[in-house]
C-alpha cells in the first residue's frame, strides 16, 4: 500500500490552474492595450479598436461624405468596424493559443 497523499496531484493541478488563470488575466490586460486598425473604401474610412473590443477612433475622409448616398458611408463604416474587431479577436486568439499550447478551450475567448 502506498503512503502517497491522494490529494497531492489535485493540489498540484489546482496550483497550475491558478497559474494559468493569472497568466490569462495578464494577457487580457495586455490585450486591452493593443490597438488594431482596419480601413475600407480604399482608406476612406478607418477604425481603431483595442483588444477589449472597444472602438477607439473612427476617421472618415470628407470625400466619403455624400449626402445623396448615406448608405454607402454606413456600409464603409460598418465594414471597417467589423474588420477591425475581427482582427482584434484573431490577435487575442493567437495570444491565447500561445498560453494554452494551441489547445482550443471553448468559451475561453
Amino acid at each position: 500500500m502506498s503512503n502517497q497523499n491522494p490529494f497531492g496531484d489535485l493540489s498540484g493541478l489546482m496550483e497550475q490552474a491558478r497559474g494559468m488563470q493569472d497568466r490569462m488575466k495578464k494577457l487580457q490586460e495586455e490585450a486591452g492595450q493593443k490597438i488594431t486598425e482596419a480601413s475600407s473604401g480604399g482608406g476612406m474610412v478607418s477604425v481603431k479598436v483595442n483588444g477589449k473590443q472597444e472602438v477607439l477612433e473612427i476617421r472618415i475622409d470628407p470625400q466619403a461624405v455624400d449626402p445623396r448616398d448615406v448608405g454607402m458611408l454606413e456600409d464603409l463604416v460598418m465594414s471597417a468596424v467589423n474588420m477591425a474587431l475581427h482582427n482584434a479577436r484573431q490577435e487575442m486568439a493567437q495570444e491565447m493559443g500561445k498560453l494554452t499550447g494551441g489547445i482550443n478551450i471553448p468559451g475561453l475567448f
